[in-house]
């Protein structure tokens, strides 16, 4: 049986609106998968939902599929997507809607059942990660556009892939290879280069979407169309592997695919092959994210120039905390950031940046009371007194939070283009999570010349978020800087080069056939990234930031 030709037009609610005719027009593909739905996304829909009962889904998909249903229909491409949000009824709707008024022909069902709002009271959102099977059940009743809420994000390849071969709910090494297939397609561009360590090995500058070749046991070719920018090589896909995952057992509501058997080997010019994969049973909850209102914040930036830093930042500390002092916020943070250098040339660059923020339930805490009495200070301050921008009202922010609950209380359904409801079943085998036995390691170096360098120009990284925790996953780039990295980048020394987690659990997982470590780091994001606890809420630099950092590298490596 030929591959399963799948591609990606969208990683994110935001994401570039020409890619979805790019990929229909760019090459062979069967189907066409959009990512819409991050932590983040969900708060956000919920509150579009607030205002408006009937919205809740992503708006720009409905423009891009109105430029191109025409052509996915002419070109036989089905299209998969979680754009859907919280209301994938009502995007299903609006788009039969637009089919009859554009006079094209086209069913269109969805998948719901993840909604778990009504029995979460006082969340904005409350859905739980569901499996592949909807959409495949939608797919095999001849569906052209399946449109789902809140799915995991490889369910968005297992679906269509489970539909096309047959695979049955067991055959987990099948699954579980379409679910890593999966994760590296989810976030688009960034298996073809984008966001990616190396960047300067090849053009960038418009990256190709990514497509994945799923063959009947499972295994994968990654890849994209020719002529497109980008590059796929064994360490784009090795970066997207490790983005926003954890330990060797990565669970799934269909499947947990073992990252530790993944292989990957170069399969020619901008082709990556995807083998070896094994699959376990599921775990016997599925994860459900709650997204809920935490209360107000406030921020105001004050610039600080010239000498005396430190001197000026407590003295405007001092004048606000007089001021907060009268009504106290929740949460009170200041953050002094020295990007001002001695003896500059730029006004910009001989300037710090104090950052204060404030947290409270009560808007008027945080609100217009804080923001006079900081432009209060205009002419009684430091000198040389400004902001970035002037403050304003508190705004509202969000919090993330994951529960779990038993397969059992999902109703989980597909909604048949016919109007037929299909139950999917809760998998009748779960395995719990646990840990998997730490690998042998290869053997160290030999003791010889080191230099003070940059991890970075050895190893590659990549991080992300998960609620309020973080991952960074670090990969080697040849055999020899795997046997110095796997021996070096220990746990205490990633608390070393990132202060910031020293007395935060920091958990280690080796994965030796990615010659990777991926480290994850539990509450560094507070309450996720909707709380913006820190200066990177989603932790997507933090890898960037550890590559920064200097260490003794043999020279053999350098």
């Amino acid at each position: 049986m030929r591959p399963l030709r799948i591609g990606n037009f969208s990683g994110f609610y935001g994401d570039r609106s020409d890619a979805l005719r790019e990929m229909l027009t760019g090459g062979e593909v069967d189907v066409l998968t959009g990512d819409y739905l991050a932590e983040l996304t969900m708060l956000i829909l919920g509150r579009d939902r607030l205002k408006d009962p009937c919205a809740g889904y992503a708006r720009t998909f409905l423009r891009q599929l109105e430029d191109c249903l025409g052509l996915a229909r002419e070109r036989g491409v089905r299209i998969v997507t979680n754009a859907g949000g919280l209301n994938p009824a009502g995007l299903a709707e609006r788009i039969r809607e637009s089919a009859d008024r554009l006079g094209i022909p086209v069913r269109v069902a969805h998948v719901e059942g993840d909604d778990l709002a009504a029995a979460r009271p006082g969340t904005l959102a409350a859905h739980a990660y569901l499996g592949g099977f909807g959409i495949a059940a939608c797919l095999r009743a001849g569906a052209d556009v399946v449109i789902t809420g809140r799915v995991t994000d490889a369910a968005l390849v297992t679906g269509p892939a489970a539909a096309h071969f047959g695979w049955t709910p067991t055959e987990y090494d099948r699954l579980a290879g379409a679910v890593v297939a999966g994760h590296v397609l989810e976030c688009g561009t960034q298996a073809t280069g984008g966001n990616y360590a190396f960047f300067g090995e090849g053009d960038v500058r418009r990256p190709g979407f990514p497509l994945a070749e799923i063959h009947a046991d499972g295994s994968s070719v990654v890849t994209k169309h020719p002529g497109t920018g980008g590059f796929v090589d064994t360490g784009t896909v090795t970066a997207q592997l490790l983005y926003e995952t954890g330990g060797a057992r990565y669970a799934g509501p269909d499947v947990t695919a073992r990252l530790d058997t993944v292989r990957l080997r170069r399969d020619g010019p901008d082709r990556v092959r995807i083998e070896g994969v094994r699959g376990e049973a599921p775990p016997p909850a599925l994860k459900v994210g709650l997204n809920r209102l935490g209360g107000f914040r406030n921020e105001v930036v004050f610039v600080l120039t010239g000498l005396d830093i430190e001197a000026k930042a407590a003295l405007v500390r001092e004048q606000l905390d007089g001021h907060l002092a009268k009504s106290p916020p929740q949460e009170v943070r200041w953050e002094l950031v020295r990007t001002d250098r001695a003896d500059a040339d730029t006004e910009e660059t001989a300037s710090a940046l104090l950052r204060l923020v404030v947290r409270d339930p009560d808007e008027q805490v945080v609100g217009r009371a804080l923001s006079g009495a900081a432009v209060e200070l205009a002419l009684a301050s430091y000198p040389g007194f400004h902001v970035l921008s002037p403050p304003g009202k508190g705004a509202p922010y969000g919090v993330f939070e994951d529960v779990y609950v038993p397969h059992g209380d999902v109703n989980h359904r597909a909604v048949l283009h016919d109007g037929r409801r299909i139950p999917v079943p809760a998998p009748q085998e779960t395995r719990s999570l646990d840990a998997v036995p730490p690998p042998p390691l290869p053997e160290p170096l030999p003791p010889g010349p080191t230099r003070r360098a940059p991890l970075g120009l050895v190893a590659g990284a990549r991080s992300g978020d998960k609620g309020g925790n973080a991952n960074v996953g670090v990969w080697a780039r040849s055999d020899e800087a795997w046997r110095w990295l796997a021996h070096t980048l220990t746990t205490e020394r990633f608390r070393q080069l990132l202060p910031e987690t020293r007395e935060l659990p920091v958990t280690r997982h080796p994965l030796p056939n990615l010659r990777a470590l991926n480290f994850v780091v539990d509450g560094i994001l507070g309450a996720g990234v909707a709380a913006q606890a820190r200066f990177d809420p989603q932790a997507k630099a933090l890898g960037e930031w550890l590559r920064s950092r200097h260490l003794d590298i043999p020279e053999t490596l350098l």
